[in-house]
C-alpha cells in the first residue's frame, strides 16, 4: 500500500478509465493507512532483522527504521501484534482476524499469506525454525504451522495443554453432541502469548491461566509445567543460563534451562510487565504498563530504572547504533541513554 500519486485519467480513452478505476480505488484504500501520525499510535511490536527495525501495531500499519521511522504499506486493516524474522530479508508478522503477513525484502514490502474474519481470533506471536517451517500461535489455543514458507498454513489442536477436567468434559461431550463439541473445543485453551527458543533443542511457549509448556520437538508436542502462578503470563526472555516468563501485575518468576523449577522475583512496582530484552551479559531490561521500565539481573535483583506517565509499553528493541526503543499506546519512542 501506498499514497495516491498524481491520479491522471485520459479523456481521450473511456477505456483506460476502467482499466485505473480498481488501481484507484486501491491508492485510496492504501491512502487511508499510511498516516503522517502513525508512528504515534499504538505499536505492539518491534524486532531487528539485523539490517533495520520493524515495527507493527494497529490497523495494518508496520514501519521501518534505518535513520527514521518510515511508514510502510501492507495488504491489511487488521491489528497486527508481532512480527518476526528468520533472515534479515525474510520476516512476517501476525495479528487479528488470523492474519499472516510475510516480506523478502527486510520489511520494506507485505503480501498477506493468511487472513480469516472466520476464524474470529488473533495470532499472537509466530516463530519460524527455518525458511520453511514455523508456526504461528494465538488466542483460545490458535495454533498453525506451515512447512512450505507459508504458502499453506495448517491447524493444529493441542490437546495436551488443557486441563484434565476440561479432556474429561470434552471426551462426554463429543459422544453426546458432535456440534456442541466442536464449538466448546475451539474455546477451551488458553491464549498462547508468547513462543520462543528457551534452547537450541526447547521451545517454550506461555500463556494464560499460568500456561507454561514447553517442547522439544519444535512444537509438535508440549509439556504443561505444573507452574506456580495462574495469571495470564505474555512474555519469555532467556538471558545466559536463565529463563525469565512476565505478566499480570508484576508477577515475574525465573529458572534454569530445565524450565521446572521456577522461583517468584521482586519487582519493585506491581504494573503489568509485557517484554524485556537482554542487555550485555546477565540483565534484561523490563517494559510494561504504567511506563514502567525495569533492570533486572539473572540473579533477580531488580531496579526501577524509569516511569513514563500515561503510557502502557509492550515491545522493546535495540538498533545497529545501540539506541533503545519501546512502542505502546503512544507509538514508537527512543529512550534516553541511562
Amino acid at each position: 500500500m501506498s499514497f495516491s500519486m498524481l491520479r491522471f485519467v485520459s479523456v481521450l480513452s473511456l477505456m483506460s478509465l476502467f482499466q485505473a478505476s480498481p488501481v484507484l480505488a486501491q491508492e485510496n484504500k492504501l491512502q487511508q493507512q499510511i498516516q503522517p501520525l502513525a508512528a504515534n499510535s499504538l505499536v505492539l511490536d518491534i524486532v531487528n532483522n539485523q539490517n533495520a527495525l520493524v515495527a507493527v501495531g494497529e490497523r495494518g500499519h508496520a514501519f521501518i527504521y534505518r535513520d527514521s521511522w518510515r511508514q510502510v504499506p501492507t495488504p491489511t486493516q487488521a491489528l497486527l501484534t508481532k512480527a518476526f524474522f528468520i533472515t534479515p530479508d525474510k520476516g512476517w508478522a501476525v495479528g487479528h482476524d488470523a492474519t499472516i503477513l510475510h516480506t523478502i525484502d527486510g520489511g520494506m514490502s507485505w503480501k498477506l499469506q493468511m487472513q480469516s474474519q472466520e476464524i474470529e481470533k488473533p495470532f499472537l506471536d509466530i516463530l519460524f525454525f527455518t525458511e520453511q517451517h514455523g508456526v504461528a500461535v494465538g488466542a483460545y489455543g490458535l495454533f498453525y504451522r506451515t512447512i512450505d514458507g507459508g504458502k499453506t498454513w495448517n491447524s493444529e489442536y493441542h490437546q495436551e495443554l488443557l486441563f484434565e477436567e476440561d479432556v474429561a468434559y470434552l471426551e462426554e461431550l463429543k459422544a453426546e453432541d458432535e456440534a456442541l463439541y466442536l464449538s466448546e473445543r475451539s474455546t477451551l485453551l488458553p491464549h498462547f502469548n508468547r513462543i520462543i527458543h528457551a534452547t537450541d533443542n526447547t521451545l517454550i511457549m506461555v500463556g494464560e491461566l499460568g500456561l507454561v509448556a514447553t517442547s522439544k520437538d519444535q512444537g509438535k508436542n508440549w509439556l504443561k509445567q505444573d507452574f506456580l502462578y495462574e495469571g495470564s503470563l505474555f512474555n519469555a526472555s532467556i538471558v545466559g543460563d536463565t529463563a525469565f516468563v512476565m505478566g499480570l501485575r508484576g508477577n515475574i518468576f525465573k529458572s534454569d534451562l530445565s524450565l521446572v523449577d521456577w522461583e517468584k522475583v521482586s519487582l519493585p512496582v506491581d504494573s503489568t510487565i509485557n517484554a524485556g530484552i537482554r542487555l550485555g551479559e546477565g540483565r534484561l531490561r523490563l517494559v510494561g504498563n504504567a511506563g514502567v521500565i525495569i533492570d533486572i539481573s539473572a540473579t533477580g535483583e531488580s531496579q526501577l530504572v524509569e516511569q513514563r506517565q500515561g503510557e502502557n509499553l509492550v515491545a522493546i528493541a535495540e538498533d545497529s547504533e545501540g539506541n533503545l526503543w519501546v512502542a505502546g499506546n503512544k507509538g514508537l519512542i527512543k529512550l534516553e541513554q541511562k
